[in-house]
């Protein structure tokens, strides 16, 4: 690695810096059935600790007449099973803020994609993902998401065939005791909207908005085994970093929402169609910044 002598620039990013903790997490992911003839629905409510340091020297790239200065940010990711406190997840990993471009002669130059991600996880996999970054007044927009495979990767499935998300659905449905009507703690069809409902009761002030994908010249790589069980071949993930003003105190705090979809190969599809089902393994969260 070579590093400058410039102090690094984090830009929007610089907001990260410090630790994490959330208990509102959630899982949502299908892995294959024995025998490869179906699959199995997981989901887990989980807590978390998230940590962002930043390397303290900007990172030197140079192409010629131009020098890239990266403010680099190291992360670590620790999930735990809300239930039984298992470790369930480890990924660590950067978080790069890349717009300071410039030429020689100190003329600076826009870059494809201001900010990137690359993560490593134990299971065999790792990812790079880049995107955009913006800042905006009041609560962010947060849309929907899928737990579904694509409709064309659902058609010509035998009937029941994909009942486990309503089955799943009803298992995690309960009775809520103030207002004596039905109350979703898990939207297994739409997991973003649990992020929306952590909102409610909250004044948020302002959100900058991460956006990351595999599809911005990024990649997922796999150890040989996930590539012939269950490969990972695309992902996308949004966060939003947030001041929220208490409603009571009128005290403000920092809060970090975040919604992850990788897509998972696995099981042909129907009617003789060439290729593999996609399967989204959702993740999402919404942490309070603690230190």
């Amino acid at each position: 690695m070579t590093s400058s002598s410039i102090a690094p620039s984090f830009g929007e990013l610089e907001g990260l810096i410090g630790t994490w903790k959330g208990v509102k997490g959630w899982s949502l992911i299908s892995v294959p059935a024995p025998g490869e003839t179906g699959f199995k629905l997981i989901v887990q409510n989980y807590t978390e600790i998230l940590t962002f340091k930043a390397v303290d020297a900007a990172v030197e790239n140079k192409g010629g007449d131009l020098i890239q200065n990266i403010g680099a940010l190291e992360y670590e990711q620790r999930i735990h099973d809300f239930d039984t406190k298992e470790l369930i997840h480890v990924e660590n990993g950067m978080f790069l803020y890349m717009n300071d471009i410039k030429t020689d002669s100190g003329e600076l130059i826009s870059p494809p994609y201001r900010v990137a991600r690359s993560g490593t996880i134990p299971h065999g996999n790792s990812i790079l993902i880049l995107g955009s970054v913006d800042h905006s007044q009041g609560e962010p927009t947060i849309g929907k998401i899928s737990s579904l495979p694509s409709e064309e990767d659902r058609q010509g499935a035998p009937k029941g065939f994909f009942s486990q998300f309503n089955s799943e659905q009803q298992r995690l449905t309960v009775q809520d005791i103030v207002i004596k009507e039905p109350s979703k703690i898990f939207d297994v069809f739409n997991p973003n909207d649990n992020l929306i409902r952590d909102n409610k009761g909250l004044e948020v002030l302002d959100s900058t908005h991460i956006a990351l994908s595999s599809e911005n010249e990024g990649s997922v790589d796999n150890i040989p085994f996930i590539k012939t069980h269950a490969n990972a071949t695309s992902a996308y993930s949004d966060f939003w970093l947030e001041t929220v003003k208490l409603p009571m105190s009128g005290e403000n705090f920092q809060q970090l929402q975040y919604s992850q979809n990788v897509g998972i190969e696995f099981h042909r599809k129907f009617n003789g169609k060439p290729g593999l089902i996609t399967w989204p393994h959702i993740t999402i969260n919404t942490l309070a910044k603690v230190d």
